[in-house]
This record gives C-alpha cells, structure tokens and sequence, in this order.
C-alpha cells in the first residue's frame, strides 16, 4: 500500500504547485558553475516568486538539486526553502536528478521525499528516474509498480505525474541520449488511468509545453544556467533562470506558466566562470 500524505485543504478549491529544477548546489556555498552562483541564483528564482504573489500549496523539486551530492548542499537547499518568505507554508517534495545521491537527498530531506501527496482534488506522484553513474534515465519496475498502484488507489482524482529525466525527445533535430530509456513503458501504463493529467520533469533546463492525447507534457527553466538546442547541438543560453507555476482545478483543468527572473532581482546570480561541468 503506498503511503499518502493529504493536504489540510478543500478539495473543491483550486491548488497552486510552484517547480524548482535543476539547482545544482555544491557543498561548498556560493560556488560557480556555469558562470552562475548557483546558491544566489536559487535565492534571486525564490524572491520572483515572492514578487509575483505565488504562495504554493506544493512545491515540488525536480531533481538536481545538488551538483555533487554532498550532504551539506542538501541542508543549505533546506534552508534556503525554509528563508523564503512565500513558502512559509508550502509543504515541498523532492526527487531525485542524475546528479544527486538519492539516498543522500533521502536522508538530509526525509520529509520532503514522500513521493504521493494529495493536494485539493489531484494526486502528485514523484518518480525517481536515476541510473547509478549514469546521466540518462530509467524508469525501473519498482516505479511504475508504485505509479500504477497510486493511480489505482485514487481513480477519482486527477494525478500529476513528477520526474527529472525527460521522456520524449525535446528537438527532433537532436538525439537526447540522456532522456529516460524506456517511455514507452510510462505512456502505455498512463495510458490506462485516464486520470492521468501532467507529466512534468527538469533536466532539459528549459522550458517545454506540449500535448499527447489527454496528457499535458511539461518542462521548466532551471534555478540557474540554461540549455537550448541550436543546429541539432546542446549549448549553453543566456536566458535567466526561472520557475514554472500550475494552478490545479477541481475539474482537472490547469492554467501553467513559467516566470523568469526579472533583471532587478538577478543582481548577485553571476559569477566568474568556473572549471565545473554540467550534464
């Protein structure tokens, strides 16, 4: 029986979720990869949120919050959520990216790595897509057994489905060697639970909204660098750093959008180049 955690709230009233990606904290504080503090960019991504009068209901993590797996970055993630004024009350959950250390993350953030939580009419369900020493993703049959069995135990609630890896390819001009192996598995099982809304993950480190049949599929912008691709290559972009927010409605309808750092509150963000690789 998978364990659910239920928000204190109507399920008749609509939820707000925020996502956070791709943070790619060190250890070490205020380190640069990239060119870009990662620890004040994730501060500058937090007071857009204030700005913009988000107060989530969720927050959701979606994997590569540290760099190098190192307990300390886990603890200051932690606190940096814990300062952030609009997440006072916001109940968080994390998973795991390619650069994590899963059981590290478990540890340092216990609470935080429940993977099934209900929130006003919807079931959120995290998936841990991460292969040992690898970049890519995977999609094992213990986690498709725990999706299944999430979305059997609530077919009267509308589900958002939550990973890192990316399960299609982003460009068609590009081959994506580091998406999860086998989406297959995913759509054909979703495929069974029309309740499935939303698939939503990181990774790609930037923004992606698409349709497949009844799913909703959705990428967002990192808390720090971005990626494109440009003439079927992955470089590096200049675009700042963001967030996406979901309102979630009773009917399962949703309105999304993501939210860049505005130049006033990205003061800080950068730094000097650094000989830090991302993936």
């Amino acid at each position: 029986m998978v364990r659910i955690h239920t928000l204190g709230r109507r399920d008749d009233a609509p939820a707000m979720l925020v996502q956070l990606t791709d943070c790619h904290l060190f250890g070490q504080p205020d380190t640069a990869m990239l060119g870009v503090n990662t620890d004040a960019s994730l501060r500058a991504v937090l007071r857009q949120v204030q700005a913009d009068g988000k107060r989530p209901d969720l927050l959701l993590a979606t994997g590569d919050l540290s760099q190098d797996g190192e307990a300390a970055s886990y603890r200051r993630f932690a606190g940096i959520l814990r300062e952030a004024e609009p997440l006072q009350n916001t109940v968080i959950r994390c998973l795991p990216g390619n650069h994590d250390l899963p059981a590290v993350l478990r540890q340092e953030l216990p609470e935080w790595s429940q993977p099934v939580t209900d929130v006003g009419a919807w079931r959120v369900v995290c998936l841990d897509t991460t292969v040992p020493g690898s970049t890519a993703g995977h999609l094992p049959a213990g986690q498709l057994d725990l999706l299944e069995e999430a979305l059997a135990q609530a077919p009267h609630r509308h589900t958002l489905v939550a990973m890192h890896h990316n399960p299609m390819q982003i460009d068609s001009h590009w081959h994506d060697s580091m998406m999860i192996d086998n989406p297959e598995a995913l759509f054909k099982l979703l495929a069974r639970w029309p309740q499935a809304r939303v698939v939503l993950w990181g990774h790609v480190h930037h923004e992606f909204d698409r349709r497949r049949h009844n799913l909703r599929l959705l990428a967002t912008p990192s808390t720090c660098f971005q990626f494109s691709i440009r003439d079927g290559r992955h470089v590096v972009d200049n675009l700042a750093p963001g967030y996406r927010w979901i309102k979630l409605y009773q009917d399962g309808s949703m309105a999304t959008g993501v939210r860049r750092v505005q130049d006033a509150l990205l003061r800080g963000a950068l730094a000097a180049p650094d000989n830090a690789r991302a993936a």
